[in-house]
């Protein structure tokens, strides 16, 4: 069953010429018949026997796709961003110059449709449905199909796993094992034990939480909390003081304060009406 009837259809990666099947590259497809039934060898007279075909790959590890086929001849110059297609030919063989296959390649992320199909006919009269005509060279007619095509899913590579993987068994795991110091202090019989280690073991078991953890345990504990006699109010008495400066504190109205804080602006509205003296614009008369 081909890809066409799976639903994924790949689009076509390269084009090439070349001389027979023993010089077609490796993933490439080589068009032998045309779709009229006959050979799709591609000659530039009919005095020379040997040939050459037409052939395309789809093979995307390049990352690469044809976005578009052309025809053009030796006299027009190559339309920007195409390139002839490769010729994978015998030695001392050649293919026409005359009209030149020319293809657009580009990455495959970047387009969401590309050429899927390239064939071949002999007689210019039949039509292939679905395809778009490219132009004819040497009696041939060539065609192509485009349209969406399907990317490959990428696969995932294979990874070697270890034997010690392979091995390992959760549920056989063994528990584990006690921490130990790095640099163990000797072991002393409990008769030789100095009085100064002694105390110091009773003031551990003193301190520490109910629990045996020093999670507990800050910088404050047994620390007693009493106020600076600065900031007694009963030793000093400065509470009495306090009391009886509140007891003195007067409440005024509205009234007191605008009777205590009043001011007509008096001064500054005489002032601004007082008149400046008027200066004589004459001159001043000469002494005799």
């Amino acid at each position: 069953m081909s890809l066409m009837e799976h639903g994924v259809v790949w689009p076509v990666t390269a084009v090439a010429w070349t001389s027979n099947s023993s010089t077609c590259p490796k993933d490439f497809t080589l068009i032998s018949i045309t779709e009229d039934g006959a050979a799709a060898n591609f000659t530039r007279s009919f005095a020379i026997k040997s040939g050459y075909y037409l052939c395309y790959s789809k093979d995307l590890t390049g990352g690469m796709v044809v976005s578009d086929i052309q025809l053009i001849s030796d006299k027009d110059s190559i339309p920007h961003g195409y390139c002839y297609i490769a010729e994978h030919l015998e030695a001392k063989a050649s293919v026409g110059k005359k009209k030149r296959v020319c293809v657009r390649i580009v990455p495959v992320g970047s387009v969401d449709t590309a050429v899927l199909d390239i064939k071949v006919t002999a007689k210019s009269k039949m039509m292939l449905q679905h395809y778009t005509y490219v132009g004819d060279i040497h009696g041939y007619v060539l065609w192509c199909r485009k349209g969406h095509f399907s990317s490959p899913k990428p696969q995932a590579k294979p990874r070697s796993v270890s034997l010690d993987l392979h091995r390992l068994s959760f549920e056989q795991l063994s528990a584990p094992l006690p921490l130990r110091p790095s640099n163990p202090l000797p072991q002393l019989p409990n008769n030789k034990l100095s009085q100064r280690r002694h105390t110091l073991q009773n003031q551990d078991n003193v301190d520490k939480t109910p629990d045996c953890s020093s999670q507990g345990i800050t910088a404050l504990d047994g620390v007693p909390f009493s106020l600076h006699p600065k900031f007694d109010v009963q030793a000093n008495g400065t509470a009495l003081q306090l009391n009886s400066q509140l007891n003195n504190i007067r409440i005024k109205s509205f009234q007191d304060i605008e009777n205590e804080y009043n001011y007509t602006f008096a001064v500054e509205e005489s002032a601004a009406k007082r008149t400046r003296p008027s200066v004589p614009t004459g001159s001043a008369p000469s002494a005799q």
